[in-house]
Parts: C-alpha cells; sequence; structure tokens
C-alpha cells in the first residue's frame, strides 16, 4: 500500500537564515548609535592689547595762536594753574609778592634745555636773594619732569603743560626750523614777572648758558 504524503501545511516552515547587513550599513548603524562625542570648548579669545597711548596732540587753537604775540610790559601776565614735577599744581595768583622767572623750552633733557635748566639751578643762591621763583614750563609729562630733575639734580620746579595752552598764551609756540625743516613748536622764550603779577620783561630769544645771569643782572639793575 502506498504511503501518503503529509499534506503541505503540516510541514514546519524552515526558519529563515539571518542575511547580515553590508559593513558599510553596519559601519552606519554603529555611527548612528555611538554617542556624540561633547564639542571641544572655545579657546577663550585673546584679550585684545591697549591701544598704544596717542602722543600728546599739538594745542587745539596752535594753528590760531601760532603767532599771538608774547605778554605786553606792564600788563598783567596770563593766569596758569599748572601741574609740576611734584604733582601739585603752580598758580601764579598764588605767586604774588615774588619775582617770577617763568621759562619756556622745548624738551626735557635734550642739550639745549640741559644747559638752560643747569645754569638756572647754578646760579640758585642769587635768584633766591633777588626774591625769584624760577618755573620751567614744556609740554613734557610729569614724569618725564621727575626724571630729568632727579637726574641734573635741578632745584626748581618744572610744570607740564602738555595741551600747550599756557605756552600759547605767552607768545612761545610758533614756527621753529631745524635741520632745514619748518614745523610748529615751543619757542626758548622767558617771561619775567614782578612781585605785583605784572609782565617786567620778555626775552624772545635766550643764551642758554648765561641766562640766569642775565636775568640777575636786569634785576639788579
Amino acid at each position: 500500500m502506498a504511503t501518503k504524503k503529509a499534506p503541505p501545511s503540516a510541514k514546519k516552515a524552515a526558519p529563515q537564515k539571518a542575511v547580515p547587513s553590508s559593513p558599510a550599513k553596519a559601519a552606519a548603524s554603529k555611527k548612528a548609535s555611538a554617542p556624540k562625542k561633547a564639542a571641544a570648548p572655545k579657546k577663550a579669545a585673546a584679550p585684545k592689547k591697549a591701544a598704544a597711548p596717542k602722543k600728546a596732540a599739538a594745542p587745539a587753537k596752535a594753528a590760531a595762536l601760532a603767532a599771538r604775540p608774547a605778554p605786553t610790559v606792564g600788563k598783567a601776565a596770563p593766569a596758569f594753574d599748572l601741574a609740576s614735577d611734584s604733582s601739585a599744581n603752580v598758580r601764579l595768583a598764588d605767586l604774588k609778592g615774588k619775582n617770577v622767572v617763568l621759562y619756556f623750552y622745548p624738551r626735557d633733557s635734550t642739550p639745549g634745555c640741559t644747559k638752560e635748566a643747569c645754569s638756572f639751578r647754578d646760579a640758585a643762591a642769587d635768584l633766591a636773594k633777588a626774591n625769584v621763583v624760577v618755573l620751567g614750563v614744556s609740554r613734557d609729562s610729569i614724569a618725564s619732569h621727575q626724571k630729568f630733575k632727579a637726574k641734573y639734580k635741578l632745584n626748581f620746579p618744572l610744570l607740564s603743560d602738555p595741551e600747550g595752552e599756557t605756552i600759547s598764551a605767552y607768545g612761545s609756540w610758533g614756527p621753529k626750523k631745524f635741520m632745514g625743516r619748518s614745523f610748529d613748536g615751543i619757542l626758548r622764550t622767558t617771561v619775567l614777572i614782578d612781585p605785583s603779577g605784572k609782565v617786567k620783561k620778555v626775552y624772545p630769544k635766550v643764551s642758554v648758558e648765561t641766562h640766569a645771569r642775565n636775568i640777575l643782572a636786569d634785576l639788579e639793575g
């Protein structure tokens, strides 16, 4: 007798083999599942360098005051209130009763300015006897004045006029020439102010080595 075949439904379905994914897909899957790396912290921006300080600008009114005349003899001297090398301010109003030698010079520690300052230093005792207060004025900073004064043992105040207002008011700002170059700058001039605050004499040109003695001679005369 022939054996009966099992109905098709009775056969067990063969388990399907897992199809391995391709390497590319596996890699993509790993990438997708891998945790993201923490973003590297941004480097702090380097602090900006402080801008170099600008050099003192020429007086704002320099162009208008370049040809301004020196104070008139016999008239009240222009008032001033300037910081000194000691950082204390010096005011003309506080110097009543004294002869004031207000001398203007281009720059600290330059040859001519050094000779002029030393001439006043060396004549200090005689100037004191003549009731004289010596004041040097330039546009140099207080720090520059302090170095200049210490280096040459100057025995009188140096005043700082960075904007050039007092320099201009005394007619000491104007055209100059040096080594064939023309420019505006501080003129080496001096104004002698009497005890009442009036202009006694103006020195438009100065001999740096004998200037102090020349002033003494004028006071004695």
